[in-house]
């Protein structure tokens, strides 16, 4: 995709958040690997264009709803890294007291849901937000995101199948990046690209380069102006990859099954990496790119020190903020 026709400003924004969701995911596996960290994570690294280039298409009051590969889309979605590193943590200062951990960080203060541990489960969470749009009459949007796992589940079906016949102003993004766990998606479906089930409830599926933030902007845009516009749901498919295993923990040997050369093939795409080349083959002047990572740099030392120094929760906030 072309970035000519866009301004200097757009494009350092992409570049921005996603620099920002690669190293708050590098500091993240730092964390796990030191054992600071309680619990797993799942990495968003390699698949950072897919955040970027949807969330940049949305609108301050839009919704979105997340997954349990969760961090790039608060980070693109502009929520406190502070506060996101924080919680992964377990400390009293993150978005939830420290008590949801990686997989449960919202901020609907931007919109955002909230991360889901449940492959499939915000899936009809958004669908709601998205019904509560057309009742309130509003031209708000939401975005669910979730992985091609998720599209194999009944929550998947049930709430597009709704969103359709409903015409809900949502867009269903899939992060395709090939595997649920360690099970290959081509071994469990029939359906090459999964934005071909749209075809079924006669909404449109769209397939993009998720490697290429250009291409998933492009792509988000028209879909959330269709959505706004009254045309009702669409899929957008994003094939991706993720650099790590399914979590922290895993090595993700199985991927050389089917093609021991299928992760070097991916990295090769890095969108990060790729997008720094063109912002310089656009005449962007290196000390530019160069001072803006610097200054990332030292958000996310922020960050990570704020996480380290702030204390845990006392255990009298054991059974406070519970909802039965």
């Amino acid at each position: 995709m072309s970035s000519n026709k866009y301004a200097k400003n757009l494009l350092l924004h992409f570049y921005e958040t996603m620099y920002r969701t690669r190293r708050f995911e590098e500091e993240v596996f730092e964390f796990y690997k030191k054992g600071l960290m309680p619990g797993l994570a799942h990495l968003y690294m390699g698949e950072e264009a897919v955040a970027t280039g949807v969330c940049a298409a949305l609108e301050a009051d839009d919704y979105i709803g997340s997954s349990h590969r969760g961090h790039g889309h608060l980070v693109a979605r502009g929520a406190d890294i502070k506060r996101m590193m924080a919680e992964i943590l377990g400390k009293e200062t993150g978005y939830c007291r420290g008590k949801g951990g990686s997989m449960h960080i919202m901020d609907m203060t931007k919109g955002i849901l909230g991360a889901n541990g449940i492959v499939g489960g915000e899936i009809p969470i958004a669908t709601g937000a998205a019904y509560s749009i057309k009742y309130r009459g509003t031209k708000q949007v939401v975005v669910s995101f979730f992985g091609d796992g998720a599209s194999n589940e009944g929550t998947f079906h049930e709430s597009i199948n709704m969103a359709a016949a409903w015409q809900l102003p949502i867009i269903y993004v899939i992060e395709n990046n090939l595997y649920g766990i360690s099970v290959d998606i081509r071994d469990v479906t029939n359906t090459i690209d999964l934005a071909d089930r749209a075809k079924a409830y006669n909404i449109p599926g769209v397939i993009v380069d998720g490697m290429d933030v250009i291409a998933v902007y492009e792509a988000a845009q028209k879909l959330v102006k269709d959505a706004r516009d009254g045309k009702g749901p669409a899929i957008l498919e994003c094939k991706t990859y993720r650099w790590q295993g399914h979590h922290v923990g895993d090595p993700g040997e199985y991927r050389s099954r089917r093609d021991t050369k299928e992760k070097e093939h991916w990295m090769a795409k890095c969108p990060v990496k790729n997008f720094r080349k063109r912002l310089l083959e656009l005449a962007t002047p290196e000390k530019e790119i160069a001072d803006l990572e610097k200054n990332l740099e030292a958000e996310i030392r922020e960050a990570v020190e704020f996480a380290k120094s702030s204390p845990y929760p006392d255990v009298s906030e054991a059974f406070s903020d519970l909802f039965v």
